[in-house]
């Protein structure tokens, strides 16, 4: 599975790049904010929301440490889904946070 740093992510957020970031904490966690733009499917949903997901696109797991969103890409990616795992995940994420 492909890693990415969070000042690649931040870099790319500030290009306006359009990414598909997947967050995969529980709700009490994302309540303290989420990277923009990412979509809440918590670590335990992700089997019966993949076909929600589009195998075309490349999507971006985030979680608290990056141990779960690990797990959360290693089964996309065995569901033919290609993904990039935050290494430090929101513990080293220092960008803007939006809060839903």
């Amino acid at each position: 599975m492909k890693t990415m740093t969070t000042d690649e992510l931040i870099d790319l957020l500030d290009a306006n790049e359009d990414l598909n970031i997947i967050d995969v904490r529980e709700d009490f966690e994302v309540e303290h904010g989420m990277i923009p733009g990412a979509i809440h499917i918590p670590l335990g949903s992700i089997p019966e929301r993949a076909p929600e997901l589009d195998k075309s696109k490349e999507y971006i797991m985030v979680c608290k440490g990056g141990v779960r969103s690990a797990n959360a890409g290693e089964y996309l990616e065995s569901q033919g889904f290609k993904v990039v795992n935050l290494e430090g995940g929101m513990m080293a994420y220092d960008g803007e946070l939006e809060f839903k």
